[in-house]
């Protein structure tokens, strides 16, 4: 076809990623490789300005905060001797005054943590000269396993994310209302990881009593406290080849989350009673219910701890945001519950799609095992169901107009507006609007899937 256009080939791009962690530098590898860039890794300052004498790079990202030549100073001597390498810092929200002074110096832009994958890649296209059809983001061919339930756009994008996320070695924070289904999200990221035939070791730190858990994630030594009869392998010692996922994160206690920090710092650790140190080589996935930010902010959780655990955050929408996986979710459990079969009848299927569902799938699957029970397994109708979801027919009050205008309307041009005002610097607008930086990108994500613009 003679009139066909021919694809744009371009040569491939160099970046040099400077971190510290090993965890943010095999996410940052594992993303930007399958972009199809060509990566080479530093672990400091000095070792970055070693790598750019030795070679040619079209861009570097680099930590701010780094044991040695910091960021910040890595990148005034690159300005010295590489005037017109692009430079993008990625920094902890405290770090951004530093930043910002940074960017007068020569950085092209900086990145808050946890990083936004897309726009990193964004900013990596502009640093290197690449359009969008020249770089596409891509997304998972990798299929959901069967018993995943997954149809709105808002899940699919998630588990897009988390293919990318999922064989880097990086820590890795679930964000989410209780009963969304962070541990299944958990589960999917040890199964897509390289650790998938390794132990997956899950720890509810809200369950256990706070002078069992650190024994109960570290071990102890026979006789290292009352009752203590024999050695205990601790949780972290059994995950070392795979995963450990810590839930409930946020009700740990403060003692207990300076051990872990060193252990997110070196893998090191010692079982109570003990002298002598152990090497853990687990991977560490973490959740909670709470808003992390907020409670470093009322000092319940260490800052230094957030970021170690917050190297990228994958946020699990609430059942409400995502009504496409309603109906599915409830066949689903209908099938796990009914032992002959039982179906909805359409009354009591707009009963489950009116509902607010406050407390997400664990609610949802509640009721369906509760309607199973009263049906006897086999037409649910809506007197199956609480009251409650009845209820939900009636008009709601969330479809208040304030002035003639809907409410989601006021909040989509106030985020817009506030994107504009600052440039879309996402961390600026999310203060500029008093809501968290997380919040304010799992909007931007909703608002794209709505059809608008947003860059």
């Amino acid at each position: 076809m003679a009139n066909e256009p021919r694809p744009t080939t371009v040569p491939t791009r160099r970046i040099l990623v400077v971190d510290d962690d090993p965890g943010q530098r095999s996410l940052l590898n594992s993303f930007l490789v399958g972009q199809g860039f060509d990566i080479v890794l530093a672990d400091s300052g000095e070792a970055a300005l070693q790598q750019l004498g030795a070679h040619r790079f079209d861009m570097m990202i680099s930590d701010v905060r780094m044991p040695g030549k910091s960021g910040l100073e890595t990148l005034r001597q690159v300005r010295q001797e590489w005037t017109s390498l692009p430079v993008l810092l990625v920094t902890a929200y405290a770090d951004i005054r530093e930043a910002v002074v940074a960017m007068r110096d020569g950085a092209l832009n900086y990145l808050a943590k946890p990083i936004d994958l897309e726009e990193l890649l964004t900013c990596v296209r502009q640093a290197t000269g690449l359009t969008r059809d020249q770089a596409p983001l891509q997304t998972s061919s990798r299929s959901l396993p069967d018993h995943l339930v997954a149809r709105s756009p808002l899940m699919l994008s998630l588990f897009d994310q988390a293919a990318l996320i999922a064989p880097a070695e990086t820590r890795v924070f679930i964000a989410g209302e209780s009963g969304t289904g962070k541990e299944v999200v958990a589960d999917v990221l040890h199964a897509w990881s390289h650790r998938a035939s390794g132990p997956f070791v899950k720890v509810n730190c809200a369950a256990i009593p706070e002078n069992l858990l650190e024994s109960e994630l570290f071990g102890h030594e026979r006789g290292a406290f009352t009752g203590a009869s024999s050695q205990r392998i601790g949780r972290f010692e059994e995950a070392s080849k795979g995963t450990i996922f810590l839930d409930e994160i946020a009700e740990m206690a403060p003692s207990l989350q300076a051990k872990i920090l060193r252990v997110t710092q070196d893998g090191r650790f010692q079982r109570i009673g003990s002298n002598r140190e152990i090497q853990t080589h687990a991977r560490i996935l973490s959740a909670s219910n709470r808003i992390l930010e907020e409670e470093v902010k009322a000092g319940r959780f260490r800052e230094d701890l957030f970021y170690r655990l917050n190297v990228v955050e994958l946020a699990v929408p609430p059942l409400r945001e995502r009504r496409e996986d309603i109906l599915p979710l409830a066949q689903k459990f209908l099938l796990e519950f009914a032992r002959y079969g039982a179906r909805l009848t359409g009354a009591a299927e707009d009963c489950l799609m009116n509902y607010s569902w406050p407390g997400n799938v664990r609610e949802l699957r509640n009721f369906i095992e509760r309607a199973v029970l009263l049906s006897r397994g086999e037409l649910i109708l809506p007197e199956h169901l609480p009251a409650r979801l009845r209820d939900s027919l009636a008009p709601s009050a969330r479809q208040v107009v304030q002035e003639g205008q809907p409410l989601d309307e006021i909040e989509r041009n106030a985020i817009l507006l506030a994107l504009r005002q600052h440039k879309h610097n996402r961390t600026e607008t999310a203060k500029a609007l008093g809501i968290s930086r997380r919040a304010l990108l799992y909007k931007i994500q909703r608002l794209r899937l709505q059809g608008f613009l947003v860059e």
